[in-house]
C-alpha cells in the first residue's frame, strides 16, 4: 500500500554500486530521506498547520483551511510521503544490522541502526498523530507479500515506538565513557558529511532520541495505562528518565544541540520555499493577528526575522472571518525567512525546555517549572541570533507567577512553546489537540462548529483499495472525518 522508492535528486553521487553491495548502504540512505522528510513536512506546516493554529491567514475564499475546513483530498500527501521515507529508515536499521555483525569491530554501524530506529519513530508519530490508527507492524512490507495491512491500534504504536527508542538509545551508548569508546560510536571521517543533522556525531543523535522519547511521552501522558511497559506509565517513566537515571537518558541540552536540518542554500539542502514566488510568500497570505500580536505585546524580537513591517508596523489579520470579508492587506512573511537555515526544524532545546516545564508542573518531575519555562523562552530567542531584551520576563504577559493558577501557567508554557515550533511540521496543532493551549480566538466565520479538526481523514485510495481493513479501523476508532478523536485526546 506504500511507494517503495523515495526522492533522492542531488543525492545521486551516494548511490552504491548494484554490482558490489546486496542492499543499499544505510549511508546512502540516511541524508536523502531526512532532507526529504524535512522538505515535505514544512510544505505542509505552510499549508495546514500554519493556518489551522493561527500563524498565518489566506487572504481568499478558496482555502478555508483557517475556518476548519479541510478538503478530504489533503490526506494523500502525508500519507505517501511519510511511508515512502519510513521504506527508507528501515533499510537504514537493517542494513546497518548485516554490517554490523559482519564487522563487529566497527562500532558506528550500531549508530546507524540506532539513527534508522530514531527517525522511524519520527515518522510513525508523525503519521499515527495525524490519523490515529494506521498501518504500522505490517506496513511497508510489500517486497514481503503483504499489500493490504491491517490498521493498529494507537496505543500499540507508541508502546512499540517506545520500544524501538529505549533499543535506539541503547545501541548509541558507548561501551564506557572512555574517549576511544565515545569516538568508536561516531561516523569515520568520510562518512560524517553524510550526516545534515549532526555530521556523525552519535552522542547527539542519542540526545535526539531520547527527547522524542520526551516528546512522545508526554503526548500520552494523559492516558493512565501501563503503556511503556507493564510495571510504568508514560508519566512515570518521564519522572524515571528526568530525576532517576538523567545520565542513562541523556537530552538536547543547548540549542546547538538542536535537532535541525540547516539549510545551505544549495542543492540539496535548500529550503522547499527557497523559489517560492514572492506572490506567493508574502500575498497569498498573510500573518495572523493572534500570531503578531503576542510578539508585539511581549517586545519580542523573533518578529523582526518573521515577518515584514506595514506600513511602519507589524500587525496581522483575523484568523477565521466570514466569507466574502478578506481584510486588507497586513504583515506577511520576511522574505529571507525563505533560505533561513532554521526553518529545518524537527526537535529544539527550547522545545526540550517547556516539555519539562510541563512535566514539572504536573508533578510528573521534581524540576521547577518557572525555570525551565524562562530557560525555553530565553532559548527560544537565542536559537535566533537574537538577543533576550530587558525586563522581557517583568511583562506581565510574559512573567512567570507561583501564585498563579493551574490554567495560567499551561498557557504560559504553551504560548512560548508555540513559537518555539515555529514551522515544526504539526507539532503546533499536535500540542493544541492534546492540551487546548494556547487559547486561540475564534473568528466569526469558523465553521464545523468551532471546532479545531482532532485529525485528518484517511486517504480515499486507501479507502478503496484496502476497504476490509479501512472499514475495520473506522469500526474501532471511529467515523473516519475530522472531529473523531486520536486516542490519546480522549
Amino acid at each position: 500500500m506504500t511507494t517503495l522508492n523515495s526522492c533522492d535528486e542531488g543525492f545521486e553521487e551516494l548511490n552504491t554500486n548494484p554490482n558490489t553491495s546486496p542492499f543499499a548502504m544505510p549511508e546512502s540512505l540516511l541524508a536523502p530521506a531526512l532532507t526529504d522528510l524535512v522538505q515535505r513536512n514544512l510544505d505542509r506546516a505552510m499549508r495546514l498547520n500554519n493556518e489551522l493554529m493561527q500563524v498565518h491567514v489566506a487572504r481568499s475564499d478558496n482555502d478555508e483551511i483557517h475556518r476548519y475546513v479541510i478538503r478530504t483530498a489533503e490526506a494523500d500527501y502525508m500519507w505517501n510521503n511519510w511511508y515512502t521515507q519510513i521504506t527508507d529508515f528501515k533499510d537504514i536499521y537493517a542494513s546497518a544490522k548485516v554490517l554490523s555483525t559482519t564487522y563487529p569491530t566497527q562500532q558506528y554501524h550500531k549508530t546507524f541502526m540506532g539513527i534508522g530506529l530514531i527517525c522511524e519513530a519520527w515518522a510513525f508519530s508523525l503519521l499515527t498523530d495525524t490519523y490515529g490508527d494506521v498501518p504500522y507492524f505490517n506496513a511497508n512490507k510489500v517486497r514481503e507479500g503483504i499489500l493490504m495491512p491491517k490498521f493498529d491500534k494507537q496505543e500499540a504504536i507508541y508502546a512499540d515506538l517506545f520500544q524501538k527508542l529505549e533499543e535506539a538509545n541503547t545501541l548509541l551508548t558507548p561501551a564506557s565513557s572512555a574517549a576511544a569508546d565515545v569516538e568508536a560510536r561516531d561516523f569515520p571521517s568520510g562518512l560524517k558529511q553524510l550526516d545534515p543533522l549532526y555530521n556523525g556525531v552519535a552522542a547527539n543523535w542519542r540526545k535526539f532520541g531520547n527527547s522524542l522519547y520526551l516528546r512522545l511521552l508526554l503526548r500520552v501522558s494523559g492516558k493512565p495505562d501501563k503503556i511503556v511497559n507493564k510495571e510504568m506509565s508514560a508519566a512515570e517513566k518521564i519522572g524515571n528518565m528526568v530525576n532517576i537515571n538523567a545520565a542513562t537518558y541523556p537530552l538536547i541540552s543547548t540549542n546547538a544541540e538542536s535537532a535541525i536540518l540547516r539549510f545551505t542554500g544549495t542543492a540539496p539542502y535548500q529550503s522547499p520555499f527557497q523559489n517560492t514566488r514572492d506572490a506567493d510568500w508574502n500575498t497569498a497570505q498573510n500573518m495572523a493577528e493572534f500570531f503578531i500580536n503576542n510578539l508585539n505585546q511581549w517586545g519580542d524580537p523573533r518578529v523582526t526575522v518573521w515577518a515584514t513591517l506595514r506600513e511602519g508596523r507589524y500587525a496581522g489579520i483575523q484568523s477565521g472571518y466570514e466569507t466574502g470579508k478578506i481584510p486588507a492587506a497586513e504583515s506577511s512573511y520576511l522574505p529571507a525567512l525563505r533560505t533561513n537555515p532554521l526553518l529545518g526544524n524537527i526537535l529544539n532545546y527550547p522545545e526540550v525546555q517547556f516539555i519539562l516545564a510541563e512535566a514539572a508542573l504536573k508533578g510528573y518531575t521534581s524540576g521547577s517549572p518557572k525555570t525551565y519555562y524562562e530557560t525555553g523562552a530565553t532559548n527560544g530567542i537565542t536559537l535566533w541570533g537574537l538577543t533576550v531584551p530587558t525586563g522581557y520576563f517583568a511583562n506581565e504577559e510574559v512573567k512567570w507567577e507561583d501564585t498563579y493558577d493551574f490554567g495560567r501557567k499551561m498557557d504560559l508554557i504553551h504560548q512560548q512553546k508555540y513559537y518555539a515550533l515555529f514551522f515544526t511540521d504539526f507539532q503546533q496543532w499536535f500540542e493544541y489537540r492534546r492540551t487546548g493551549y494556547p487559547i486561540l480566538p475564534i473568528g466569526p466565520g469558523v465553521k464545523n462548529n468551532g471546532r479545531m479538526p482532532a485529525r485528518i481523514n484517511y486517504p480515499l485510495y486507501v479507502q478503496s483499495l484496502n476497504r476490509d481493513n479501512y472499514l475495520a479501523a473506522v469500526a474501532d476508532q471511529g467515523p473516519d472525518d475530522i472531529n473523531t478523536k486520536v486516542w490519546w485526546q480522549e
